[in-house]
């Protein structure tokens, strides 16, 4: 049976600030609501925003959280840890860059930073649960993106082993999360190991099909891959329990394509854009989630490299509002129809009685 996409909803990391109102969770929950967002995606790696290990400990906590949002106006759609689980497999070639995602105390120590973001990841799943949430968003983190597109060719096995150590390192969060009946939807990404269908298949294989590994659906990265974003979901459908709404464009040329040619984003050919801006299509994908049954959170998460923030938070509201199918319960022909007559069917097949 079609299910109704709850929405809008909104990933509030791309506009967190120092200056008011985007300075605390109260504040951004009220300007979220003003926009006509009814919920709000938390980013537990912004602690201007949210405090994980305090809600890893305190149901009071949580409850505070909750009811911050609910006197805003807005719900908890789900609990973000895109950044601590992006540290869960971090390739050298990368550390530099990726210490910025954790504490100073962590930075030149990959070891214990992996540590760190192994028990934030699972003060998640608890922090949901206490939460009255059943799903949190996240990055698998990535080993062997540094050969995507290698030169000379890779050797044989290293996939295979990189898989293998990404199973082993996420395997017991799974095994946390299930134990608060909570799943970890990540959001397939170019920079990430698992970044399409082939690569989310290969991850699901290795932790044998643990249910607590789901899929963040986002068509904007299967856009730029030039990938076919509606049957992914036909695909993959039953495991997608989260859906960032977010779009993008790709305007190849003569000089550039899907890698872009290290240009900056306004002259990439794979562009982000702000909702309706860009070239993917919402209205069957939301028709698609809705025919499986899709029924949880359509959350904006904003990206774009013309459009202004304010704005762009201030269309997606609407945007998606009028992309949210209501299902119904009739069939448009039920007007045609009659009682069933087994007797009058076999006589229609001439079949007689």
């Amino acid at each position: 049976m079609p299910g109704t996409i709850k929405g809008p909803g909104l990933f509030l990391a791309q506009f967190a600030d120092d200056v008011a109102p985007f300075n605390s969770l109260g504040s951004m929950a009220e300007w979220a609501a003003g926009l006509g967002y009814k919920a709000v995606q938390i980013p537990t790696f912004d602690g201007r925003l949210f405090d994980l290990d305090k809600a890893a400990e305190s149901q009071t906590y949580c409850d505070e959280i909750v009811g911050i949002c609910r006197e805003a106006g807005v719900e908890v759609s789900e609990l973000s840890t895109h950044l601590q689980g992006q540290l869960v497999a971090v390739h050298p070639a990368y550390d530099l860059a990726f210490d910025a995602f954790a504490p100073d105390t962590l930075h030149g120590n990959p070891t214990a930073r992996q540590e760190w973001a192994v028990d934030q990841v699972k003060k998640a799943a608890i922090a949901a649960r206490r939460m009255g949430l059943d799903t949190t968003v996240s990055f698998t983190g990535s080993l062997a993106f540094p050969y995507l597109y290698p030169w000379p060719q890779r050797p044989q096995g290293l996939i295979e082993e990189a898989f293998a150590e990404l199973a082993r390192r996420w395997r017991p969060i799974f095994d946390a999360y299930t134990d608060q009946g909570v799943a970890v939807g990540f959001e397939i990404h170019p920079g990430e190991d698992v970044f399409d269908g082939a690569t989310f298949e290969m991850f699901l294989d290795a932790v044998d099909g643990h249910e607590a590994c789901q899929i963040n659906y986002d068509p904007s990265h299967f856009l730029l891959q030039q990938m076919d974003y509606l049957e992914f979901i036909d695909l993959y459908h039953e495991r997608i329990c989260a859906f960032h709404v977010k779009d993008a464009e790709f305007n190849p040329t003569g000089r550039q394509g899907v890698y872009s040619g290290y240009q900056g984003w306004t002259n990439r050919a794979g562009r982000f854009r702000s909702l309706g801006d860009g070239q993917v299509d919402f209205g069957a994908i939301f028709s698609k989630l809705t025919q499986y049954g899709y029924d949880s959170w359509a959350v904006l998460e904003w990206e774009c490299c013309l459009k202004s923030p304010g704005q762009g938070a201030a269309e997606g509201a609407p945007f998606i509002a009028r992309h949210i199918i209501e299902t119904t319960d009739k069939a448009f022909d039920d007007f045609a129809g009659g009682e069933v007559d087994q007797a009058m069917i076999r006589s229609m097949l001439g079949l007689g009685q």
